[in-house]
Parts: C-alpha cells; sequence; structure tokens
C-alpha cells in the first residue's frame, strides 16, 4: 500500500504540471485566437484554420507598433493618448494598465533588478523588484529612496515599499527566476545556484 501511495504521489508531481501548463497554453491560443479568429471564421466558414486569428493579432500588433513611430500616426497616437488621459475614471485605468505594461514590455522594463531588502529590527531579507528609483516627490527629500515592489508566495499579489537606497542590494539574479523563487516559497531555487550581489 505504501508503494502504491508513494507511486501515486509520483505521478501527481509528474503529471499534474504538465497537465496545467498544457490546459493553460490551450486557453491562451484560444483567446487570443478569437480576438480577430471570430471575423475570419464568419469569412471563411470552413476554410478556417486555427491560428489564423492569432497570426492576425500578431501582424496587425505589429503594424501598429510601426505606426506609432512614423510622424503623422504617431502624432494621431500622441493625441488620443492625451484624450485617453483627462476622462474622468478611464484615465486612472488607462494609465494603470499602460504603466504596467511599459514596465514588462516597454525600453526602460521595471521588474528587471532584482532587489534583496534588508528588514528594519530584524536579521530577515526580503526579495523584490525595484519598480522606480525617482521617488522624490513622495518620499522623504532628505533620504534617497528607492521603490520596491515585494511579491507575496503562491498568489499574485504584493506590496510597494519606499525603501532607503541603503538597505537595499541589487542581485545579480534574472527576474524570472526571482519571482519563481518568492512565488513558490523558496522551493524553486537550485541546490547548485548562486546569486551575486552588486557593490
Amino acid at each position: 500500500m505504501k508503494v502504491f501511495a508513494k507511486n501515486f504521489l509520483n505521478g501527481i508531481v509528474t503529471v499534474v504540471p504538465i497537465i496545467l501548463v498544457i490546459y493553460v497554453v490551450i486557453k491562451v491560443f484560444e483567446f487570443l485566437d478569437n480576438i480577430l479568429g471570430q471575423t475570419f471564421r464568419g469569412l471563411l466558414k470552413e476554410d478556417y484554420v486555427p491560428g489564423l486569428g492569432l497570426l492576425a493579432s500578431i501582424l496587425l500588433i505589429t503594424l501598429l507598433g510601426w505606426l506609432s513611430k512614423q510622424y503623422i500616426s504617431g502624432k494621431v497616437v500622441e493625441l488620443l493618448d492625451r484624450w485617453l488621459d483627462r476622462i474622468p475614471l478611464v484615465k486612472s485605468l488607462y494609465s494603470i494598465i499602460k504603466d504596467t505594461i511599459k514596465s514588462f514590455a516597454g525600453d526602460k522594463k521595471s521588474f528587471s533588478k532584482v532587489a534583496l531588502v534588508h528588514i528594519p529590527g530584524t536579521n530577515m531579507k526580503a526579495i523584490g523588484f525595484v519598480t522606480s528609483e525617482e521617488v522624490e516627490a513622495i518620499a522623504d527629500p532628505l533620504q534617497d529612496h528607492i521603490a520596491v515592489y515585494v511579491p507575496q508566495t503562491f498568489q499574485v499579489a504584493g506590496m510597494t515599499f519606499l525603501v532607503p537606497r541603503s538597505d537595499v542590494e541589487i542581485l545579480e539574479m534574472k527576474a524570472e527566476d526571482a519571482m519563481k523563487f518568492v512565488l513558490s516559497g523558496g522551493m524553486s531555487i537550485r541546490r547548485n545556484e548562486t546569486v551575486k550581489k552588486e557593490g
């Protein structure tokens, strides 16, 4: 019975992550494919090929990205940006979405610097991500603070702290590895993995 239970648990550990990843990938593919896929399905009907909507979405986003860098179309994008930034309620939502996307995919990515934050009065440290180094407007002007986002374990949530720069160590660690370490409760780090500290 113990052998059966052990093999059953090993099967869960092995199979469940694979099934969940495949499920998530399929659902994401279906969602992205349906953005423009419905239009193509109406036009092509039986001749529609799965993935055509996703490919069209990628090409359309790429084209819009190129147009946003051109002079005339870029001015239109700037005008639309300013217009959305003035509408009550909409401007808050628009600003949050825009800043969040820019932090992951923009020219100046946030979450690229992994930080080790010293917790005052203890010997404990927390892993976070430097999101801004220009917080003089809301932090103590007599101290050099930076904004550090500290995610919570086993969930997509966290808190942003304004921390004195002297209490922060920047780690030479990939942001993806740091996020996996935090979200897994420290279980994802490899035994032979070494992390270098700047300074």
